[in-house]
């Protein structure tokens, strides 16, 4: 790893080298190029030579969880088996894969029979979006529209599940919607409407095409954001020096934790562990944390619109949809980033530069301060806040997210994911704002002429395997309680009423340690404070609201279970709801005193806006993991301040 420069020396980021050793894996560590393409080898060589199998997943299975964590605990501890799982499409079926890496082997096979595909490959997503460009019907369309079919693009997507929809059931279908990109590279704010185009992927061939009416195209002017062609904005330069480390087991102040890559949630935070002064050890705080979902609903019932209710983790993999960050843009000039590899659709290993970066962020924050008033000549101290943040950014479609997770030396996790890209627009035959106002098919925010932005919902489901000094916990509600003062006890007060705390209630929410306790007797804790909390406004018995039935809760927990990270279920491509975190809950099995998981939903209902127009500027969100009566005094009052820091390039600018 390149020197790191001075003012983060401090405040140490260090890779284990331990755990680092090309020889001993951390056993939740990715599956690595090398082990990748052995994966490839073993399961062609399961198939017979022309049955071309095409891999839609492939990640660690990873060892159980008593496993890691008694490796953990050894000082020199042995590498643990390394396996792989797969998801391939084999003849229009889909077969899951255990491959043992050692012994060269598949060790389990099984085809999949109910509802709901595999995520979406970017290639077949390629293809797919190629075939109108040389389809007869839509070039007569795109004529009779005035368009030059050189300046159209096409994407994929998802058709969702609706009951009555019985045409396509069982066949891997998408529909394909068409952009114009004269004038603009904001291609989705051009949609070219009034076309159904219905693609079979494992057939690769259109098998639905209508061409339902002409609808007046959104103009271009205004819908440009490329640095190139505006005006310059005034602001310093960055140099664009970076560093690049390929580890992923951090040590930082008094943080440990692993961090992983995954094709389907993409980052993976785990074996997250405070050090404890006190205690002279390290204490686990979070086995596992990623997201596990999001739910993405347009609140557009007409014919072009009504299927769009996507599930992005599911159908296309945040993992595959990770974008390689811009150094000094995506993340600050001090960062350090981590490359990930995952399989492409014939098993080759896809290799992404920079998809995570990892900084120290000092945002002007104060940690902690206090001024002695009653102290002769006032004695003032003070700490700024410094975090570390890990840091992902995913494109699915017309949206950027940027998902970050931060710790702190307090003891906090914060998790925060930042909304931004371009805005799902639709053409309509309005050039006036009232004219959408007063219409019923408008479904979203007149924004310019024939522009109109759709209404629609973010819920994002975080998967949470908290282990609050290990792995038996419980989930404690507490409820503020005014109440009003009877005067009761030994001595009379003027006070008239007065709040307490009682264990029922939504208000204050947290996973408890009941066989660990402090000194004065309260049990060790980690307490959750929700993000933005919203609810569903899908009837429901609406097919999307049935699959996305995770989402009538923001709070679920479960007991660990391997198998059950996936808010929508496995297959979430044409799911059923037959599947996920809603059906699993219907098990009412113990949580009390056991291994559980806390699922978070938080949530954004997106009316758009004229600022959203034509890149939206970040909308940000996000939820903090709190200590609470974990430590037995502030675990802030040891942390060393930095070092002043000098703006350099800023000054007074006399008048």
């Amino acid at each position: 790893m390149a020197t790191i420069k001075p003012f983060l020396l401090v405040l140490l980021f260090s890779i284990f080298s331990r755990i680092s050793s090309s020889k001993t894996h951390h056993p939740l560590d990715p599956l690595t190029r090398e082990e990748l393409s052995l994966v490839q080898l073993i399961v062609k060589k399961s198939y017979p030579p022309r049955s071309s199998p095409v891999f839609h997943y492939v990640a660690l299975d990873e060892p159980e969880k008593h496993d890691v964590l008694s490796w953990l605990a050894k000082p020199e501890p042995e590498p643990l088996p390394r396996r792989a799982q797969a998801i391939l499409r084999v003849h229009k079926q889909t077969h899951e894969l255990v491959v043992d890496l050692k012994a060269r082997k598949v060790v389990s096979k099984h085809v999949h029979r109910g509802p709901g595909f595999p995520s979406l490959t970017l290639e077949e997503q390629t293809a797919a979006n190629d075939l109108p460009l040389t389809y007869g019907p839509f070039l007569r369309s795109a004529a009779k529209r005035g368009i030059d079919v050189s300046q159209v693009v096409c994407s994929v997507f998802t058709v969702g599940w609706f009951a009555e929809e019985k045409q396509f059931i069982g066949k891997r279908v998408v529909k394909i919607q068409c952009f114009s990109k004269k004038d603009t590279v904001s291609v989705y704010l051009l949609p070219v409407e009034g076309l159904t185009i219905v693609v079979d992927l494992d057939e690769m061939r259109i098998v639905e095409y209508k061409d339902r009416e002409v609808a007046p195209m959104p103009r271009a002017e205004g819908t440009e954001y490329r640095l190139s062609k505006l005006p310059l904005p005034h602001g310093p330069r960055i140099n664009d020096t970076y560093h690049r480390t390929f580890f992923h087991a951090c040590r930082w102040m008094n943080w440990e934790f692993h961090v992983s890559f995954d094709a389907r949630p993409g980052l993976v935070i785990s074996m997250a562990r405070i050090y404890d002064p006190d205690q002279k050890a390290f204490r686990s705080v979070m086995y596992r944390g990623h997201i596990s979902e999001l739910f993405v609903p347009y609140q557009d019932p007409t014919e072009d619109y009504y299927y769009k209710t996507f599930f992005d983790s599911g159908e296309f993999g945040f993992g595959v949809s990770a974008v390689s960050l811009v150094p000094n843009g995506d993340c600050p000039s001090h960062a350090v980033y981590m490359d990930a590899f995952y399989a492409g659709p014939d098993g080759t290993p896809v290799h992404v530069p920079n998809v995570f970066c990892i900084f120290e962020r000092h945002a002007g924050e104060v940690m902690w301060r206090h001024t002695e008033l009653a102290i002769p000549h006032v004695t003032v101290k003070s700490r700024p806040e410094v975090s570390l943040v890990v840091r992902m950014i995913v494109t699915v479609g017309n949206y950027d997210h940027v998902i970050d997770w931060e710790f702190k030396p307090s003891g906090s996790i914060k998790t925060q994911v930042g909304l931004t890209g371009i805005l799902e627009v639709k053409a309509a035959n309005y050039t006036h704002a009232d004219q959408a106002a007063a219409s019923e098919e408008a479904h979203g925010t007149y924004l310019a002429e024939h522009t109109i932005g759709l209404y629609h919902d973010h819920f994002l489901t975080y998967y949470l395997d908290i282990d609050v000094d290990g792995a038996t916990n419980s989930f404690v509600k507490k409820n503020l309680v005014p109440r009003r003062n009877t005067n009761t006890g030994h001595h009379r007060t003027p006070r008239k009423s007065y709040w307490t705390v009682l264990g029922v209630g939504p208000t204050e929410l947290v996973i408890e340690n009941p066989n660990k306790k402090t000194k004065p007797g309260n049990p060790h804790g980690y307490r959750l404070i929700p993000g933005p909390v919203i609810h569903p406004l899908l009837a429901p018995d609406d097919g999307p609201q049935i699959r996305g039935s995770f989402t009538n809760y923001n709070i679920w927990v479960t007991p660990y279970n391997k198998t059950e990270r996936y808010a929508g279920g496995k297959y979430v491509d044409q799911s059923q709801g037959e599947d996920g975190l809603a059906v699993w809950t219907r098990r009412n099995r113990k949580i009390e005193n056991e291994d559980i998981v806390m699922w978070h939903v938080i949530g954004f209902h997106h009316v758009p806006c004229q600022e959203d127009f034509p890149m939206m500027p970040t909308l940000s969100g996000g939820f903090e993991l709190r200590p609470t009566n974990f430590f037995e005094r502030s675990a802030v009052l040891k942390a060393v301040p930095p070092p002043p820091m000098k703006a350099d390039g800023c000054g007074v600018v006399e008048p």
